[in-house]
């Protein structure tokens, strides 16, 4: 028997929403998996693309055994029926970028659960599967897109349970996905985070993001503008991303962007803005760039309200 997954890329954080907000976009991994019928062939692992964009020597350092992080979400999902993974075959089809912030590991660890979910007789429900990706991602905010679609809020209850909320996106707000061509790895991006904020940032953070639900929800576009601001993570991280702050800062007077936010842990800028021309935003960011010597893809994007589909 053979099940594959087609999942979607997201973007996280979405300024504000620190590990707790995602939304899916229209750029997928699938990921197949099969049960081999030949007795003690163990695990393959294939991967395959057809992007430029996929950095080939990261692509070439994935692991191709137990330690490949698909292998280790499906592992969990058998062990938790109380069985062992038999000899499995596992394809991967990549079109989401590796480490550019756009959830490429949360979509095979989706994929794969998925899949192997389907494989099992579907044992596992929605709370399940989403507890367990975030387990294995540490947390819920891109596999909660991945697996549900559109945008998403998500929190880890002590308990390890999933807790969520979707809301609807405004149509009319256009997403442009500003992707360099260089890499950064969530564990570095991470690294620069202090383990402890001061209360008033926290306190702002909390603000913008009720700001930022609110907006969202009553497509309150002016203030969304002034919801999408963050003192967690982006500054931190913003010596990690070349250009961000010049991109940032080109957009910080035109009406018609709502705002700039660095794409989970970047180095991918999400732009957000309502009745402008978004081939401006395009030739912006490519200009910044260029002038520092990097390429890079940008795209303007819908949110993907499906998310992963089994087939």
């Amino acid at each position: 028997m053979k099940v594959s997954v087609k999942v979607p890329a997201s973007s996280a954080n979405i300024g504000p929403g620190f590990d707790c907000l995602g939304l899916a976009l229209p750029i997928y991994n699938t990921i197949t998996i099969e049960e081999t019928v030949l007795p003690g062939t163990g695990i393959e692992i294939n991967l395959m693309s057809e992007e430029e964009t996929i950095d080939e020597m990261i692509f070439d350092s994935i692991p191709r055994d137990e330690n490949n992080i698909v292998y280790k979400a499906v592992e969990m999902l058998y062990n938790s029926i109380g069985q062992e993974p038999s000899e499995l075959k596992i394809n991967i089809q990549a079109q989401i970028p590796i480490t550019r912030g756009l959830g490429s590991s949360s979509s095979i660890v989706v994929g794969g659960l998925l899949a192997a979910n389907k494989l099992l007789g579907n044992p596992a429900d929605e709370t399940a599967l989403l507890a367990i990706a975030t387990e294995v991602e540490g947390h819920p905010d891109n596999v909660a897109p991945a697996i549900l679609g559109g945008f998403v809020l998500a929190n880890q209850e002590d308990d390890g349970t999933i807790t969520y909320s979707k809301l609807k996106w405004p149509e009319e707000w256009d997403l442009t996905v500003c992707i360099p061509d260089f890499e950064l790895s969530t564990n570095i991006a991470r690294s620069v985070l202090p383990t402890e904020v001061p209360m008033q940032d926290a306190i702002f953070n909390a603000k913008h993001l009720a700001m930022l639900i609110n907006a969202v929800n009553t497509c309150d576009a002016k203030l969304m503008r002034s919801a999408l601001k963050d003192r967690l993570h982006q500054p931190y991280r913003e010596k990690l991303v070349p250009g961000m702050k010049e991109i940032m800062e080109a957009f910080k007077h035109e009406d018609g962007v709502l705002g700039c936010v660095l794409s989970g842990a970047g180095p991918s800028l999400l732009v957000i803005s309502y009745k402008y021309d978004v081939d401006k935003i395009k030739s912006t960011v490519k200009e910044i760039w260029e002038g520092q010597n990097i390429k890079s893809d940008v795209r303007t994007l819908k949110v993907e309200e499906q998310g992963a589909v089994v087939f």
